[in-house]
């Protein structure tokens, strides 16, 4: 008798269980908007942004192979080997461009099966490449430092040096500073990260000038110790750099993001609640995931409609969202946690056969 009740019991839970699954779909409470296919005409935010990342790379590019040349000219003047050496470096970092510019390009391609997110984490990928660059840059700069405080080496031609360092600095400063404004703009970590990067870069042309006015001045123990602050200086930047950029490659999200995204969310007429909601950067576009609760007494249409409003809501106030995923839910049933399947109903399932 107990196994008998038990099986009733185990059977009513599983119809009423399907009753409610069919009346949800009924009803069109897990309908599904996903933000890439309902463009309704508008262009993507964050292919114009994409653009804009293309074109800053562009011109920033230039403007340091121009710093590079300027310095060769004054290489091939003075016959120094430290100027060479820094010349190549600048060639070197102005180089770095091309990764990041290769993820851009590649965040345009559509999405394939085999990377239905599309190629954005890419620009991630150049994000960590750029940190380890950095870092390098530090490596370098500290070994050379601590090498000439031990074995001290004469500097020549005193007025190419800091022309070169002068040059060098105001170069890679202002390439620096356009990147981290537009990389800002755009929600780039990695257009951010190579901006500081040129600033790395003008930070060495820097040491450059100030030991040559050491030199200059009967004291040449201030080349290598300003070599030593700077280094220290680097590995902040490779600290402050690498955590957006990390962050970001593990799924990370700024809170107050995740904040907006629900309170706007939740001021679209029709939502109740939004009760569960995910975010993701993948380079410099947003995906969010969103399960919004509405009225039971909803049909289909005016799901989708509410979906739709949510969506555009968030694109007119959160320019970095590209895409979004948006799960209807009736407010008898809201969250992720009633769309799995029962127990009970597996249980059931198992039993059969």
């Amino acid at each position: 008798m107990d196994s008998e009740n038990t099986d009733n019991q185990l059977n009513e839970n599983i119809n009423t269980s399907e009753d409610l699954h069919e009346q949800n779909h009924k009803h069109g409470f897990f309908s599904h908007f996903h933000g890439h296919s309902h463009t309704h005409g508008k262009v993507d935010p964050s292919t114009l942004a994409t653009s804009k990342g293309l074109r800053v790379l562009k011109w920033s590019f230039i403007g340091m192979m121009i710093t590079a040349i300027l310095q060769v000219v004054i290489v091939s003047m003075s016959g120094s080997v430290a100027l060479l050496a820094d010349t190549i470096h600048n060639f070197g970092d102005a180089a770095t461009a091309i990764p990041l510019a290769i993820a851009f390009y590649m965040a345009n391609k559509k999405p394939s099966k085999s990377f239905s997110y599309g190629y954005g984490r890419l620009e991630d990928i150049a994000g960590v490449i750029i940190v380890l660059l950095i870092l390098f840059s530090a490596i370098v700069a500290g070994y050379e430092s601590i090498n000439r405080l031990f074995n001290p080496q004469p500097i020549e031609h005193l007025y190419a040096v800091a022309a070169a360092g002068i040059i060098g600095c105001i170069g890679n400063e202002i390439v620096a500073q356009v990147r981290i404004k537009v990389g800002n703009e755009i929600g780039s970590a990695a257009l951010i990260a190579d901006g500081y990067h040129a600033r790395v870069d003008g930070l060495t042309s820097l040491a450059v000038l100030i030991g040559a006015i050491g030199v200059w001045l009967g004291y040449p123990i201030i080349d290598p110790l300003i070599g030593l602050l700077i280094t220290i200086t680097i590995l902040k930047i490779v600290i402050d750099t690498s955590k957006p950029v990390f962050t970001r490659l593990l799924d990370g999200v700024e809170p107050d993001i995740i904040d907006k995204v629900k309170n706007i969310s939740e001021s679209v007429d029709g939502v109740c609640e939004v009760t569960d909601l995910r975010v993701r950067w993948i380079g410099h576009r947003l995906h969010a995931e969103i399960n919004a609760a509405v009225s039971s007494s909803l049909s289909v249409e005016e799901g989708h409609e509410i979906a739709n409003a949510i969506r555009e809501k968030l694109l007119k106030n959160l320019p970095h969202i590209s895409g979004t995923t948006i799960h209807v839910d009736p407010s008898t049933a809201p969250g992720e946690c009633f769309h799995f399947v029962p127990v009970l109903q597996k249980a059931a399932a198992n039993k059969r056969t």
